[in-house]
């Protein structure tokens, strides 16, 4: 296995999101670093970028003369991230990797549309064991069940998806992006999903989402960009392993899930929002399950290093 201290410092980084949980095609915030969707198609007011429960990113990074294009994770329904990357005209052509945050449907599910748009066969698609448990469900009320939809490897092998398993650090090809992993947590107040189970051959158990990981990238002389799926190992925790593994103590940014929306979660928010002021990142950037409450709350207490993301926003990185 590759040192994942070995990950090359790159010079650029783009990120297009394909899917969030928001939209605001109005709001037009554009700057260097922000730039939202177009409302606007040949002219007219006719292109509408589409939300969902899920989330989806188009990671492209560039070193030199050098650029490499992953994907990460694949929104909820089978076409939201689909229509949303032909509107955008994302470049999914240019894909040669693929990570997978963890194994629930609301990153799963555009799986077979994205990666049929690539037009690649043996695209290589990192991921943990752990995304392929099956019988997972949440229990929200004593006996109401929420099963997730189960999540095989023989449909994404039938779609010619070279599946890489693995519980440890691993750079991706071409050395740009570091997937994470499993995620040890160490954190008193990040204590996962606790609604969440698995059926174990008949028998209860709860589930600890032990899939749950991370893509990490380190830009030159700034420090890491760490993007989380749902981080339901906590995002301070990923945060922190970020740094054990690459040996970098810089944080540049911080986006994606953490998973901070409802009842369940709203406790943490305050101990979350300061612990992340303490890790010190340039920028915060709370997408998808962060929750409204929490997004509100980070906005607040952290106004200068704050990006609101939405569907179709693309975020430029420089060293």
């Amino acid at each position: 296995m590759t040192d994942p201290r070995s990950i090359e410092a790159v010079d650029t980084v783009e990120v297009l999101c394909l899917q969030d949980n928001y939209i605001d095609m109005a709001l037009q915030d554009n700057s260097t670093m922000v730039r939202r969707a177009s409302i606007l198609k040949n002219g007219e007011i006719n292109n509408s970028i589409r939300a969902e429960h899920g989330f989806s990113v188009v990671v492209r990074t560039g070193s030199g003369d050098t650029w490499r294009t992953m994907l990460f994770d694949f929104g909820f329904s089978p076409d939201g991230a689909a229509c949303n990357a032909k509107l955008l005209g994302a470049p999914l052509h240019e894909i040669d990797s693929m990570a997978l945050s963890h194994g629930h449907s609301d990153h799963t599910g555009g799986i077979a549309q994205l990666t049929d748009m690539t037009g690649r066969n043996g695209i290589p698609l990192f991921c943990h064991p752990g995304v392929f448990t099956p019988f997972r469900y949440l229990e929200p009320l004593p006996g109401f069940l929420m099963h997730f939809p189960r999540f095989d490897r023989k449909p994404l092998e039938d779609r010619g998806i070279r599946i890489v398993e693995t519980t440890e650090p691993q750079p991706l090809p071409g050395n740009h992006v570091l997937f994470l992993g499993e995620i040890p947590r160490k954190t008193d107040f990040e204590k996962g999903f606790p609604i969440a189970y698995r059926d174990t051959g008949g028998t209860k158990a709860w589930d600890p989402i032990e899939d749950d990981s991370a893509i990490v990238i380190n830009l030159r002389d700034k420090g890491l960009i760490i993007i989380s799926g749902c981080a339901h190992a906590g995002i301070v925790n990923t945060v922190i392993h970020a740094k054990q593994v690459t040996g970098i103590d810089s944080v540049h940014a911080v986006m994606g899930g953490f998973h901070l929306t409802g009842p369940l979660f709203e406790a943490i928010i305050e101990r979350t929002t300061e612990e992340l002021i303490n890790l010190n990142p340039e920028f915060v950037v709370p997408c998808h399950c962060t929750g409204r409450k929490a997004t509100m709350f980070m906005e607040q207490k952290m106004p200068d290093r704050f990006i609101f993301n939405m569907s179709g926003t693309r975020l430029t990185f420089r060293a």
